[in-house]
């Protein structure tokens, strides 16, 4: 096992090489730069730059130099000094924007996972062990629901539901009296009374393709002969689910985490853009719009980046849950 983790971390380094090489590259494809879009929006206000200070502007962002040397100085960067760059529109260091937003995309999506696993695990337990009985169709009906409204859609419904009747100011992660403030317990608490719309949204697909994904895979255990072995020896109904097939069931959840830990960074970027969440997705789509390249890149990056590694973590951990998988 040990050779084995020490085979993917190598295989790393030139995947995210790769990465980081083809993610430049496509952020430079569109026409123009974050310089042509400062200067469209000028155009369109009325106001006129000389051809001199738009050369004194690129000789400054450093725009004037070829792809391949903005590449080279953004990875020397990030490999000496772990520098991701200068981000244009919001005159800050990259690094800084990034962390920024952290703090909101972990509460927000880390709270989406275990409202994910709480909700579809027993749903998905109970739709295999009680297969067509009402319970199983009208979950299943939920999560063909689930799975048909449109994230945008539910965000608004409960928008609307919580300034109606709930009395709450809808939108972001705090209320206005809140924003800026240091942390404290009523700040939790205010966090806590808005956590949960995005929470529902977001973890809404996601657990109903879970609960289907769990039905099918215990189904398909339940059948198996070491499951009627272990009946027929006379163990408690309970012990013959949870001891084996829910295990071996689990491994969807387990494998999620390679598309979990990626989602931390970028969220759902429509929800948030609806919700006015201050997480990273709205950030990283308006570095796209704007062609800010740092800031973009680096999300792209540490996209990437975030992906072995959860692929890693998963493979690791089915390897401990289920027996039947080994690597050498």
């Amino acid at each position: 096992m040990l050779g084995y983790i020490i085979k993917r971390l190598l295989l790393m380094i030139p995947t995210l090489f790769g990465i980081s090489v083809i993610s430049f590259t496509i952020i430079q494809l569109p026409p123009g730069d974050y310089l042509t879009s400062v200067l469209s929006m000028m155009a369109d206000s009325g106001q006129n730059v000389s051809a001199a200070e738009i050369e004194r502007i690129r000789a400054i962002y450093g725009l004037d130099d070829s792809v391949f040397t903005q590449y080279v100085k953004w990875m020397t960067g990030i490999l000496t000094r772990g520098d991701f760059g200068y981000s244009f529109e919001w005159g800050r260091p990259v690094s800084d924007l990034i962390w920024d937003r952290m703090g909101a995309t972990l509460s927000v999506s880390i709270a989406s996972l275990f409202f994910v696993w709480a909700v579809s695990l027993p749903i998905g337990i109970f739709s295999a062990v009680r297969r067509h009985s009402f319970g199983d169709h009208f979950f299943t009906l939920l999560g063909f629901l689930g799975l048909a409204i449109p994230n945008f859609i539910l965000a608004l419904t409960l928008m609307y539901v919580s300034y109606k009747f709930l009395g709450q100011s809808v939108g972001g992660l705090y209320s206005p009296e809140f924003v800026g403030t240091d942390w404290s317990w009523a700040k939790f608490g205010d966090l806590m009374k808005h956590l949960w719309i995005p929470v529902i949204v977001i973890g809404t697909a996601g657990t109903a393709s879970l609960i289907r994904i769990l039905r099918a895979n215990l189904t398909d255990e339940l059948n198996k002969p070491y499951v009627v072995t272990a009946r027929a020896k006379g163990l408690p109904e309970y012990k013959v689910i949870l001891k084996y097939p829910v295990r071996i069931a689990l491994n969807p959840f387990v494998s999620a985490i390679g598309w979990v830990l990626p989602q931390l960074i970028s969220g759902v970027t429509i929800t948030a853009i609806v919700l006015n969440l201050p997480t990273a997705g709205p950030l990283l789509l308006r570095a796209l719009v704007s062609q800010d390249m740092y800031l973009a890149g680096s999300f792209i990056l540490l996209l990437g980046s975030l992906t072995l590694v959860g692929m890693l973590v998963s493979d690791l951990l089915l390897a401990l849950l289920d027996p039947r998988i080994r690597f050498n």
